[in-house]
Parts: C-alpha cells; sequence; structure tokens
C-alpha cells in the first residue's frame, strides 16, 4: 500500500548527519534527492521481491559450485526462469559473464531479505548476519520456491522506512566511493562494492510516484551512476 513519502530534505540532513557520525566525505550541495514533497511510496509487490531475493540466492550459489543442472532444475521447478534476466540465465547455464560482480549479489540478497523482515539489521558498517543463508531457500535439500515461503515469515518493512534507508545508502554510496578514491580506509567491514549492492535492491524495490518519477525499473535497468 501506497504511503505519503517522508520530507526529502528532513530525511537527507539525517543522512548526512549518519555520514559525519561515520567519519564519512559529505556530498557536495545540489547532490539530488530521490523524491520530491507531495511524492507516495510503495514496496514492489512481496512475491516479487520474494522471487528476486531467491533468484540471486541461486546466482550466487552457482558462484559457489552449485553444478548447472541443479541451478536449471530448481528455476525451473519454482517457476522462476521468466523471471532471470539473461545475463544472470547466461552465468546459470554456462558461467559466462562476471564472475566477481555475480558473487557481490550476496550484499542484494541480504537488503532484499531486509526488505522482507528476514534480516535484523542493514548496518553500513557490518557484513551479511551470519543467519543470512538459513533464512533462504534450502537449496541442497531441494527446498522450492513455494515451500520457502511457507517456511519463512515475511514481514514487509514499510515503505517510509525503506524509503528512509534507500536515502542513506544513496548517500553511502558516493560517500564510501569517494572514500576510497581518496585512499581512505571503509568505516566498517564493508566496501563500496557491497554497499552499491544494497543500494541496487532498495532502488528496484522501493518505488515512489509523483510528477517526476518513470515507471519503475527492472533489475538490470537500475541505474547507479547518479
Amino acid at each position: 500500500m501506497a504511503k505519503a513519502a517522508p520530507d526529502p530534505r528532513a530525511v537527507r540532513e539525517a543522512s548526512v548527519d549518519e555520514l559525519g557520525r561515520l567519519g564519512l566525505p559529505i556530498p557536495p550541495p545540489g547532490f539530488p534527492l530521490i523524491w520530491e514533497p507531495g511524492d507516495s511510496v510503495e514496496l514492489r509487490p512481496t512475491i516479487d521481491i520474494e522471487a528476486r531475493c531467491a533468484i540471486l540466492h541461486v546466482v550466487v550459489a552457482r558462484c559457489f559450485g552449485m553444478p548447472t543442472e541443479i541451478a536449471m532444475s530448481w528455476l525451473l521447478g519454482s517457476h522462476l526462469v521468466d523471471l532471470v534476466t539473461p545475463p544472470e540465465w547466461q552465468f546459470v547455464i554456462g558461467a559466462k559473464g562476471d564472475h566477481r560482480s555475480f558473487v557481490l549479489h550476496y550484499d542484494a540478497v541480504f537488503a532484499l531479505a531486509w526488505l522482507l523482515g528476514l534480516s535484523r539489521h542493514l548496518d553500513p558498517t557490518a557484513p551479511p548476519e551470519d543467519r543470512l543463508m538459513s533464512q533462504m531457500p534450502d537449496l541442497p535439500s531441494g527446498e522450492t520456491f513455494g515451500s520457502w515461503r511457507s517456511r519463512s515469515l515475511m514481514s514487509p518493512r514499510d515503505p517510509v522506512e525503506a524509503a528512509i534507508l534507500l536515502d542513506l545508502y544513496y548517500c553511502l554510496d558516493w560517500a564510501f566511493q569517494e572514500a576510497e578514491n581518496r585512499d581512505g580506509e571503509p568505516p566498517g567491514e564493508i566496501d563500496s562494492n557491497a554497499i552499491g549492492q544494497r543500494r541496487w535492491a532498495l532502488e528496484w524495490a522501493v518505488i515512489f510516484t509523483g510528477p517526476y518519477h518513470d515507471k519503475p525499473a527492472e533489475w538490470e535497468e537500475v541505474d547507479l551512476s547518479v
């Protein structure tokens, strides 16, 4: 359900304060806001977030040795093939593409799990929770997508809460890259790649409606360049 988005300037002020607390560079004046006063915000349908989370979980599993046949069989049996993007499919069936970039999707899975209420935090200084894998479909045992959904207690986040965290990660993405360009140390245990993956998931899942927003981007269309 769509809700009124919070005041973007107040949210940005809080995001900048958090960057300062972490000792990170502060974005320049005029750094773009993500939404405008009067916009509304909602999350993508829960089933869509669940499906994207499960697909990325399979992609990451392929990075760590899950056989092609088993991965394909799982996606087919779970009726998710149509939602796999072309780059993901090429990697699943033939290990084509940048292996390292697909490994990084683990942090996108973590952010999606947070949106579904399966992770307790999305702390930008900490790696994914140790229990994350147990919260995902049990691929070795053949647990299907439907079975995973049945056993998991999904409790999607409030879209306002998600929007606030998206703004923080939007600023963090710039700040981490800027810090690394200055040869600075990250403030915690993760780097700009992990921050970017989490932002990617949040950008995809959080939908704003207003006069200046286009239709929601598909997964591969999310623009992380700005």
